[in-house]
This record gives structure tokens, C-alpha cells and sequence, in this order.
């Protein structure tokens, strides 16, 4: 079972993890991120190309599939604007062991982080500006190949 979302309402944790926990699931696997309050960032915006995210983020769901033995794995990302402390995103892996689970969620994190095309603009104060990819997620990425 794979779910995806991309949206810009706020994600809903609970519904998330009752959609992740699997019957037959010896370990359930979650990340959540946040946006970040540190460096003087008071917003952020996320903008994505609409059809070619989701595809992305269904292709990393399949390749994690591919790699582990998965009973589930849910992909809930926003965009739009946010504010420090909003969630951004929801990883969640179900598998029959605690290993997979914990392996194929660190995998999605990582290589959603370089692979999906979701474009940031972090806000401080009056000033906005685009962030780029940075090398410690590249390195993250890479660890998998």
C-alpha cells in the first residue's frame, strides 16, 4: 500500500499514523519534519510542480518497495507557507520487522530531500530568499546508491 499527498493544509498526524499501522506490521516507522525557527527564520514557503511531485514521491514509495520487504509507506508533504514549528512532512514505513521499517524511512527522507522538486524560500524578517540543496543531504542521498 502506498499513499502520497502533497497539499497545503496542514497534516494531520494521527489520521497518518492510523493510515500507516498495518495489520501484520511488527514495526511502524515515522519521520516528521518541521520548519525550523533557527538563523532568524520567520517563514517559509514551499512551491512544486503539481503531477511531476506526486510522481516522484510515488517512484521513491516504489523504490523503497523494491528494496525492503514494506507491508506500507504514506508520503504526506505541504506547500505553500508555513511558520517555524508547522509540520512539513510525514514519513511513515510499515514492515513485519523494526529494520526495514527504520531503514526504508530514513531512505525516503533522505532521498526525498534531493530527488523531489519541491522548491524553498526561507523567510527572516522583511528579507526572502531561495535555498538550495545542501551538501550534507546530498551526502545523506548518496549513502543509498
Amino acid at each position: 500500500m502506498i499513499n502520497v499527498s502533497v497539499q497545503p493544509a496542514p497534516i494531520d498526524l494521527v489520521s497518518e499514523l492510523a493510515a500507516v499501522e498495518i495489520k501484520g506490521a511488527g514495526g511502524i516507522a515515522t519521520f516528521i519534519g518541521t520548519v525550523r525557527g533557527d538563523d532568524g527564520v520567520t517563514g517559509l514557503t514551499l512551491e512544486h510542480y503539481p503531477g511531476m511531485t506526486e510522481g516522484m514521491l510515488i517512484a521513491l514509495a516504489e523504490e523503497a518497495f523494491a528494496r525492503w520487504e514494506l507491508l506500507g509507506v504514506t508520503i504526506v508533504h505541504r506547500v505553500g507557507e508555513m511558520a517555524p514549528g508547522d509540520h512539513i512532512v510525514f514519513i511513515g514505513t510499515a514492515a513485519a520487522h523494526r529494520k526495514e521499517a527504520l531503514e526504508s524511512c530514513a531512505y525516503l527522507i533522505d532521498r526525498l530531500k534531493t530527488e523531489a522538486p519541491f522548491w524553498k524560500r526561507e523567510t527572516r524578517g522583511d528579507a526572502a530568499m531561495w535555498v538550495e540543496a545542501k551538501a550534507n543531504d546530498l551526502d545523506a542521498s548518496e549513502r543509498w546508491t
